[in-house]
């Protein structure tokens, strides 16, 4: 601002700045123009696919907390499905469940059916899991290719600056500062796209880890449920009962009376 005063102040106007990001786009021509468009499809489809699956895993740990509060305290698992979300994976999973164990007596081999069940809620599980995974190898893709495309970018940028040395006959700043600033920005947008798409890749498989080792457990729960006609059930423990409990731990053992002597 200074110097555009001073500038002015003695009648010149101020130098334009030639070397700037998008002159260095019109310079580097299709080349540079479609390596930015690949690096701006990258990012934007790494940032879509971060909240839509982070928007799915928060609806699936929030309808869990619905299942360990309501589905077990039901009489029967049929009427428990009826209090879980439509097309939910818990739903999916109670439903593929039920279906197993009715498809089981019309067979007419000797399957056991503890196997069969197992492998049904193994497939309806392995379905769910596959479902949450969907995007993350486009945020793979992202991190490990990002920077080798940016550093394309560079190349071709070192590549001009050196061709204009050449017919120029000389490596004065007018000549290579382009090239060279054109491939510096090739560099930055290719680690600032790669960046962001690995910690989404880490974070997100992180969290389907969790939901993965909720959904085996809720599985599991099923198939003992089911295999027993309903008679084993995972303890349910509400906020009051979880606060008795910690009391009664937290509560100091009665000292031990004292034996009586006789004179």
């Amino acid at each position: 601002m200074l110097i555009d005063i001073l500038a002015a102040a003695g009648g010149e106007a101020a130098p334009q700045n030639a070397f700037g990001f998008k002159e260095a786009l019109e310079q580097g021509g299709l080349i540079a123009q479609t390596i930015f468009g690949i690096m701006v499809i990258m990012s934007v489809g790494t940032f879509f696919i971060l909240i839509t699956k982070l928007l799915e895993q928060n609806k699936i740990l929030r309808q869990y907390k619905s299942v360990r509060s309501g589905f077990w305290k039901t009489s029967s698992l049929q009427e428990g499905a009826t209090k879980l979300e439509k097309n939910s994976a818990w739903r999916q999973l109670v439903d593929d469940g039920l279906a197993a164990q009715s498809q089981h007596t019309k067979m007419t081999d000797s399957l056991e059916a503890h196997e069969w069940m197992h492998g049904s809620l193994a497939r309806s599980e392995a379905s769910i899991n596959s479902r949450l995974s969907g995007g993350l190898p486009f945020l793979a893709t992202v991190g490990a290719t990002a920077p080798f495309i940016g550093l394309l970018g560079t190349v071709i940028g070192i590549y001009r600056a050196l061709i204009s040395i050449g017919l120029s006959g000389s490596a004065s700043i007018d000549k290579v500062a382009g090239p060279v600033g054109e491939a510096l920005i090739m560099t930055a947008i290719g680690l600032l796209v790669a960046v962001p798409a690995v910690l989404a890749y880490n974070w997100l498989q992180a969290r389907n880890k969790r939901i993965g080792e909720l959904l085996t457990g809720f599985a599991t729960d099923l198939l003992a449920n089911i295999s027993s006609n309903g008679a084993v059930r995972p303890q349910v423990m509400t906020q009051a009962s979880t606060q008795q409990a910690g009391k009664v731990a937290a509560k100091p053992a009665a000292a031990p009376a004292k034996p009586t002597t006789k004179a």
